[in-house]
């Protein structure tokens, strides 16, 4: 798969760096440094996009710049691409009126656009538009990207006496390596404390998601994107926590 990913800063290339480092070795990847400026009014998007752009089969769309969006049809022509992922980790970098309009575009074009919110809500199947709504796609490049990248899946292997994590593996990594960080320092961890160091952890890398309260969720999309990993450990170690119960009334021991 040839992979072209459009970035104007930091938050993109720490992206495209970690899918560069752990992604298959058949699949091949560019990266294009977007323009951060444009005029308030874009007339003519072909005139901020080079000719020169490599071939690509899958488009990447991580800038901090709204605007962008409205080149990446231009993109999608020049580079003749079938399918584009546009991340969603602040709604200042992508509204979410443009990204209804850039999937509108595409789907005109014929190419399958996905717009997760956050980015690390996106699986082989479907993504996260808002709290408790989220959007199927059927497209076989976006599929196997989320099959290495996306919604974090780890594997834990906790030891029933001890009740610590004895090993952690990666199935599905957040694009951004926050998931694989995380995985990396959860060994060791009693069961009755994963979740919550999962969270502290996963603010630690950190996650680059915006920390304003989002409208479509009323929360911050880091605290959505860390509940997500949340989840993911919760669910493993459930079995093995040591609940406690307070009796009212009653002195502890």
């Amino acid at each position: 798969m040839r992979i072209l990913g459009v970035i104007t800063g930091d938050y993109g290339r720490r992206h495209l760096d970690n899918v560069r480092q752990h992604a298959p070795a058949e699949w091949s990847i560019e990266e294009w440094l977007a323009p951060s400026r444009y005029p308030i009014v874009i007339d003519y998007p072909d005139e901020f996009v080079p000719d020169d752009l490599p071939p690509a089969d899958l488009i990447l769309s991580f800038p901090e710049v709204s605007a962008v969006a409205e080149l990446i049809p231009d993109i999608v022509r020049l580079t003749g691409a079938s399918a584009v992922i546009a991340a969603v980790d602040n709604e200042a970098w992508l509204p979410r009126g443009l990204a209804r309009q850039l999937r509108g575009w595409l789907e005109g074009m014929g190419v399958v656009c996905v717009t997760p919110k956050p980015l690390c809500s996106l699986t082989g199947t479907d993504y996260g538009l808002a709290r408790r709504q989220r959007m199927p796609y059927e497209d076989p490049l976006i599929s196997e990207f989320a099959h290495w990248f996306g919604m974090p899946d780890l594997r834990l292997s906790v030891d029933p006496g001890t009740r610590t994590i004895t090993a952690v593996s990666v199935s599905r990594d957040a694009v951004c390596g926050c998931a694989r960080y995380v995985a990396e320092r959860l060994v060791g961890v009693s069961a009755d404390d994963a979740e919550q160091e999962a969270g502290l952890l996963h603010h630690h890398y950190p996650c680059l998601a915006s920390m304003g309260v989002d409208g479509d969720f009323d929360d911050t999309l880091m605290h959505v994107s860390g509940n997500v990993l949340r989840d993911n450990v919760a669910e493993q170690v459930k079995p093995y926590r040591r609940i406690g119960y307070v009796v009212p009334g009653e002195r502890s021991q």
